[in-house]
């Protein structure tokens, strides 16, 4: 992921960049390896060139893994703010499958 993110901010391709960034964040957040704070930097900077790029689904995705990061390190309010504008953001673009696994970690943050 590395060489992917290093070679698309060399060539200036945002989308895969922001793409390099979300899966960085997947990794950061794996629990056999936990890095919460790389984790959360990294799907942040994901999220934030998404939006600016208008990759909605990135955007959700990135909404997502922060959801349920913030859930498995305790943290049950930034963990449901996140999980929730992930589910509207799956509801609105139709995204069903992604829209059931994001309310299944909202209910379980609960």
């Amino acid at each position: 992921v590395e060489r992917a993110l290093t070679l698309a901010r060399e060539r200036g391709e945002r989308g895969d960049e922001a793409l390099a960034l979300k899966i960085r964040g997947d990794i950061a957040a794996h629990p056999d390896g936990l890095d919460a704070a790389g984790a959360e930097a990294a799907y942040r900077e994901a999220r934030d060139l998404a939006a600016a790029l208008a990759m909605r689904p990135l955007v959700a995705h990135c909404h997502l893994g922060l959801g349920k990061l913030h859930r498995r390190t305790g943290d049950r309010l930034k963990a449901a703010e996140h999980l929730t504008t992930a589910v509207t953001l799956y509801r609105e673009m139709d995204m069903g499958v992604w829209l059931a696994q994001a309310e299944a970690e909202l209910k379980g943050s609960g």
